[in-house]
């Protein structure tokens, strides 16, 4: 038999596909279109590993697919280039993140091109590449251009804002903008302004502006983290303690887009948990903002709160921690308590204050403010738990109503007024009714009417009103980094202007180091004579790693012009993505502001859809299947050494390395049989205890064992957990004279499923095995792990059976000579039925993205076809075409054996017909009183009567009537005949 050399085969396919352009894709108005996109990953050193594919895999089987479903198939690829992996690897070796960045990206495209994956490179896009960051630059410019106006609910020109300011001041313009900032101003007094107050009062309202901002700081990265790239209040990436400051930071006003981006979420076919991450991210909450005066002061703080029925019950209130007006609301004895709880506090991450709801802090200010319904004092404390960032940083505690506040009054001994009927001092109660007591006008009310009434008492004494409040802030957007795209702005009187469009892109410069100044400024502040008509300095941060993924999937649609970011031809085309596959990890980042940005271009009239991409697919992790060897520690007593001090050991002794197999460890742990443990390494210990008299003859020397010490190794190493002893010793130097002690003459390891790291030393190369087994066997085995949706381990230990499959599949093929033979017999209803009902599945999976059960589905139907020795034509073409979106390499190998010149991606699936699933006959399984006795098979539309007469007079239950006649027959149409006596 002709082998099935996958190495050749996929080796052959890949360089056809390459030269021959299989999957370049121009717009085709005859054709419906279909735009399926992966995450474009970040390149990094490491390459991808068995995990990574996963997404890319199932992307690839829908894009072919759909491409011989007669679709038109965008199916791109790029990169996300700039970041702060490749600069932080810069710092350390000196070389420029361009040259790293260009090494991973060949490395990654050599990878992806072995699995044989669809995509049209063609359409290649990398974020660090000045071509395509002119027009993350260009949106840029777009953003600080526009405001965003309430009363259209869109973004427009700041040329709009301008008219309304001349000719009417800004007291009618209801805009997303920075309020406190803003001077009420007349059209005259507009006119009259310098230009640096009219561009200053411009700054907030611009979608992108220039502010104060509360961040993220790493002092160690040297740049602004956002919220999401931080956890347990350090960085993400690199482990770095993280701060919180304030900064001057460029941030776009994503708020404006907050009841949009909330309220869209209900027409795109995402999962249920991604929806309710963004939700709770944009956190829409319906409320009042009220005004407290300072007791002794003129300045008021103004508190937002989703329940102002309960204004009578509150007893304190409490301001974040980076408040600006801590200092000045902090009395003289209360001075170095605030210090050092603030000092505390802002080290901690937003999101670490949020979730720690055990760990009950803070401090009295030693100020008061007064209520301003019953006028009653009210203390002013400081607690972590409110963030600066959301509302207004100043919170109304009401203890009875409110489990965080309530848990903060028992802590402090703090006053807690009950205020609705039914509830006491001495438990919160939380639930929104019930009726209002000990609160003056609202006693009486049920919750729902007492909101209404407070608010509009609110606004009739003027300390108040209703409000709706978000929990999304601004998006902070410049990065103390060198290695990402430069803002186009520059400086004049300090004012911040834009770079003309025609002047884009504006290039990152080259500098000596990536390094921030000595003076503290961002790595850019090194180039040298960079500056914007030789005078004006340019902005020194750089755009965060987001800019360039929020918008990618736009260029996709038209890489290579030049004119625009993408033509209006192609993006009416090609419109939303249609399957957008990805981690989940990026629900509150990359897809929040891809939504974001993509909202903004469509104000503009620059896009035509609502939404980005209209399903998400989140794939799930593969879970990396760590092996663990045991190893043998020795110690030693030493004590008695004659004219020494105490000595904690022998430094200059080798001890050997020894490994227990995962037996004797648990035999170990259990300590049960732990003298025959011991006696198989008396050897061992005999060796070390004559060594150590030669080398120390004067010292008292007793060796024992200490413990056994699990360690990860190589997985590559291992196969079905039995340890490669050769390997092993190869593996690193200090392990060339490992000893074992085996059980049943094999090392066998332990394993653990966790995620895929280089520490653990569980991370698989793809590469090894497509070397092994092929790239068609590892694609549908990613696919057979299980649903696409879940983790999963991963586990070489299967691999094998999926790859026997594709050596069935192939032998249908040939004779026993080996030659290629293929029959043009028509096939039998057998055969058919095979055909159809896999034909069937398989399509029913793909379309709900269920691909592990078509590998199944395939497994059985090539058992099938094995066993009905079918080689015809008729079955096996169709079959392979069904297999190609799984399986491409093999696919393509048997079309062109069957005499097909061109590539099986312009085939057509093929349509299973309901008439070859039909059964025309069933057998019967036939009882007598209940007990099955035989089986007859009768035509499926066989009339019940004569079903009985068939199987009464058939012999088959002769010796069980004895004679008698049968006193019914029961005959249950294609299920069974019972025949009562």
């Amino acid at each position: 038999m002709s082998d099935y050399n996958f190495n050749q085969i996929e080796k052959k396919w890949q360089q056809y596909w390459n030269q021959h352009q299989t999957f370049r894709v121009s717009i085709d108005p005859n054709r419906p279109k279909y735009y399926v996109l992966d995450m474009f990953p970040y390149p990094s050193g490491a390459g991808l590993h068995v995990g990574h594919p996963l997404g890319y895999i199932a992307s690839d089987i829908v894009a072919r697919y759909k491409r011989i479903k007669g679709f038109n198939v965008l199916h791109p690829m790029g990169f996300d280039a700039f970041g702060l992996p490749a600069e932080q690897y810069a710092i350390q070796t000196g070389q420029h993140p361009a040259i790293t960045t260009e090494q991973n990206i060949t490395r990654y495209k050599e990878q992806l091109a072995n699995l044989g994956f669809s995509f049209d490179w063609n359409r290649e896009v990398r974020t660090s590449d000045p071509s395509y960051y002119k027009w993350t630059q260009w949106i840029f410019l777009k953003l600080f251009d526009s405001w965003y106006n309430q009363e259209t609910n869109k973004a427009e020109p700041i040329a709009t804002l301008l008219h309304k300011f001349k000719n009417s001041g800004n007291a009618t313009v209801k805009a997303a903008c920075n309020e406190e900032e803003i001077p009420d101003f007349t059209a005259s007094q507009w006119q009259q302004y310098s230009e640096k107050q009219q561009q200053e009062i411009l700054l907030n309202y611009r979608l992108a502006f220039l502010s104060d901002a509360t961040v993220n700081w790493c002092p160690a990265l040297g740049t602004v983290l956002a919220n999401d790239e931080v956890k347990d209040g350090v960085s993400e990436r690199g482990g770095y303690p993280v701060i919180r400051q304030k900064m001057k930071q460029w941030s776009l006003r994503i708020s404006a887009y907050a009841e949009r981006l909330l309220n869209d979420l209900d027409h795109i076919d995402w999962t249920d948990p991604i929806k309710e991450m963004q939700r709770n991210w944009i956190g829409k909450s319906i409320g009042a903002e009220l005004n407290f005066k300072i007791k002794n002061s003129d300045q008021q703080l103004k508190v937002f709160t989703t329940r102002p029925d309960t204004i009578y019950g509150v007893s304190f209130l409490v301001i974040a921690p980076e408040h600006e007006w801590v200092p000045e609301l902090t009395t003289p004895d209360q001075k170095k308590a605030v210090e050092e709880y603030v000092n505390t506090a802002k080290n901690r991450s937003e999101r670490d204050r949020m979730s720690d709801v055990k760990h009950i802090s803070g401090v009295f200010t030693g100020s008061y403010v007064i209520n301003p319904i019953n006028g009653e004092e009210v203390p002013l404390w400081i607690a972590d738990y409110v963030l600066a960032g959301y509302g207004t940083g100043v919170v109304m505690a009401v203890p009875a109503s409110d489990s965080r506040d309530f848990n903060f009054a028992k802590h402090f001994n703090l006053p807690i007024i009950p205020v609705i009927e039914g509830s006491t001092p001495d438990e919160v109660y939380e639930a929104k009714e019930g009726i209002l007591m000990n609160s003056g006008f609202l006693n009486g009310l049920a919750v729902k009417e007492a909101i209404k009434a407070a608010v509009a008492k609110f606004e009739e004494l003027g300390v108040g009103k209703g409000k709706v409040q978000y929990r999304i802030h601004d998006a902070v957007f410049g990065r103390q980094r060198y290695w990402g795209e430069p803002i186009p702005i520059y400086y004049k009187d300090d004012i911040a202007y834009p770079l003309p469009e025609s002047e884009l892109p504006l290039i990152l410069p080259e500098i000596d180091a990536f390094l921030p100044t000595e003076t503290g400024e961002p790595p850019l502040g090194r180039a040298k004579d960079w500056n914007y008509q030789g005078q004006y300095h340019y902005e020194l941060t750089t755009m965060p790693g987001w800019a360039g993924s929020s918008w990618y999937y736009l260029r996709y649609m038209s890489p290579e012009n030049k004119a625009q970011f993408v033509t209006p031809e192609a993006e009416d085309y090609w419109g939303s993505v249609d399957l957008y596959i990805g981690g989940s990890e990026h629900a509150t980042g990359h897809l929040l502001y891809s939504r974001f940005w993509y909202k903004f271009l469509k104000d503009l009239g620059l896009v035509s859809q609502e939404e980005p991409f209209k399903k998400l697919i989140n794939q799930g992790m593969i879970q990396g299947r760590s092996n663990i060897v045991y190893k043998q520690l020795f110690g030693l007593f030493s004590n008695n050494f004659t004219g020494e001090e105490e000595d904690e050991g022998f430094p200059s002794y080798h001890f050997p390395s020894v490994f227990v197999s995962k037996h004797w460890y648990n035999v170990l742990k259990e300590n049960d049989g732990k003298q025959e443990y011991e006696s198989l390494l008396s050897p061992i210990l005999d060796r070390i205890k004559i060594d150590l008299k030669e080398k120390y003859p004067t010292k008292n020397i007793e060796p024992y064992l200490q413990v056994i010490s699990p360690q990860y190794v190589d997985v590559n190493i291992v196969e079905n957990d039995i340890l490669d002893l050769e390997a092993f010793k190869a593996w690193r130097s200090d392990l060339s004279d490992a000893e074992f002690i085996l059980e049943d003459g094999k090392y066998i390891c332990g394993w653990e499923i966790e995620k895929m790291s280089k520490s653990k030393y569980n991370v698989v190369n793809p590469d090894d095995l497509v070397h092994k087994v092929g790239a068609d066997t590892l694609r549908m085995y990613e696919m057979f792990l299980g649903p696409l949706e879940q983790f999963k381990p991963w586990n070489t230990n299967g691999i094998d059976g999926v790859h026997k499959f594709l050596k069935r599949y192939w032998k249908l093929f040939f004779d026993a000579n080996g030659v290629f033979y293929v029959s043009d017999e028509d096939p039998t209803p057998a055969e058919l039925k095979t055909l159809h009902k896999t034909i069937k599945k398989v399509e029913e999976d793909i379309e709900r993205f269920s691909f592990n059960t078509s590998v199944s589905t395939f497994m059985i139907c090539v058992n099938e076809l094995t066993a009905l020795k079918c080689n015809k034509r008729a079955i096996l073409e169709p079959l392979t075409i069904a297999l190609s979106p799984y399986a491409p390499h093999i696919s393509e190998e048997l079309w062109h054996l069957l005499g097909h010149v061109d590539s099986i991606s312009y085939a057509r699936f093929p349509q299973w017909q309901e008439q070859f699933l039909t059964e025309n006959s069933f057998e019967y399984p036939i009882s007598v009183n209940g007990k099955m006795r035989g089986k007859l098979t009768f035509p499926t539309n066989m009339p019940k009567e004569l079903i009985e007469q068939e199987v009464v007079s058939s012999g088959l239950i002769d010796k069980y009537l004895e004679g008698k006649t049968p006193k019914k027959v029961i005959v249950v149409p294609n299920k069974i005949v019972n025949v009562v006596v």
